[in-house]
């Protein structure tokens, strides 16, 4: 439970790590599954600092990677901006709607030789100590479809 002067507001029913399993797919790829661990910590003001890493479930080899921050802003918003290593930027916006956080996509940017993605959405699902993440992907001449889920436990 949050105090009501904590600056994370609900944002602070995230904080901790995470762990779980999920399962990828897309038109241009081979199915997966993998194992990730999720970083939400604290920073003492309105944003949490955010680090995702995965590993292949069967070979445990390093998957995809991202970091950056999930902030509450002053009109009471929630914004998560994301930056991944292949060259790919992310910034989202949403209201907290009772633990259901349904990301769209504000500034997608990527760097001069990163592949193009043109769109992205990502929603999370907050339910006590268990949080269910979906991802939805277009890039290059693949339609928004649904790429990720997975589903991990606090601790």
């Amino acid at each position: 439970m949050t105090s009501p002067t904590d600056p994370l507001h609900e944002l602070a029913a995230l904080a901790g790590t995470w762990h779980g399993t999920g399962h990828g797919h897309y038109p241009t790829i081979e199915e997966f599954d993998y194992r990730e661990e999720i970083e939400l910590a604290p920073s003492g003001k309105p944003f949490l600092f955010y680090r995702s890493r995965t590993w292949n479930l069967r070979t445990e080899q390093p998957m995809h990677t991202e970091c950056g921050y999930l902030r509450r802003t002053t009109s009471g918003s929630i914004e998560w901006l994301l930056s991944q290593p292949t060259g790919f930027t992310e910034i989202h916006a949403t209201r907290w709607h009772g633990g259901v956080l349904e990301f769209h996509p504000v500034r997608i940017e990527r760097s001069v030789e990163a592949k193009p993605v043109h769109d992205v959405r990502r929603k999370l699902v907050l339910e006590g100590d268990r949080l269910v993440f979906d991802m939805w992907m277009a890039h290059a001449e693949t339609p928004l479809t649904h790429h990720l889920h997975a589903e991990y436990a606090r601790g």
